[in-house]
């Protein structure tokens, strides 16, 4: 069985777009949520190996969110994605726990390098 992850994006198309990444890359998709709430119930229903997370999204960000997981799971690993020119809120990330970073629009060997380093 392929590791699972959970992906976390308020965008259906980037959510679709992890998902036919991981598909094809051996990963199994544990589930996927739209908002940081939405992510850390799903955490805690799923287990998954690892979370892709958004950063910006309505209600719950992904920082908070990163934060709710980390609290309730000091072993989790989560990869915060972003646009262009958030940086500082990456590095917030960073200091939350988070164990890398991908930048939208996803490459698949980035996206792919990051997840098999951050599950090693």
């Amino acid at each position: 069985m392929g590791k699972k992850v959970l992906i976390v994006d308020d965008a259906v198309f980037m959510r679709m777009k992890l998902k036919d990444i991981l598909s094809k890359n051996g990963y199994e998709v544990a589930d996927e949520a739209q908002n940081g709430q939405e992510a850390f119930e799903k955490y805690q229903a799923t287990q998954p190996d690892l979370v892709t997370m958004d950063i910006t999204m309505p209600e719950v960000d992904g920082i908070q969110a990163l934060k709710m997981i980390r609290e309730a799971d000091a072993n989790a690993k989560v990869i915060m994605c972003s646009a262009m020119g958030q940086q500082g809120m990456v590095m917030d990330a960073i200091r939350a726990g988070a164990v890398d970073f991908i930048v939208k629009p996803f490459d698949t060997d980035r996206v792919i390098k990051a997840i098999d380093k951050a599950l090693s």
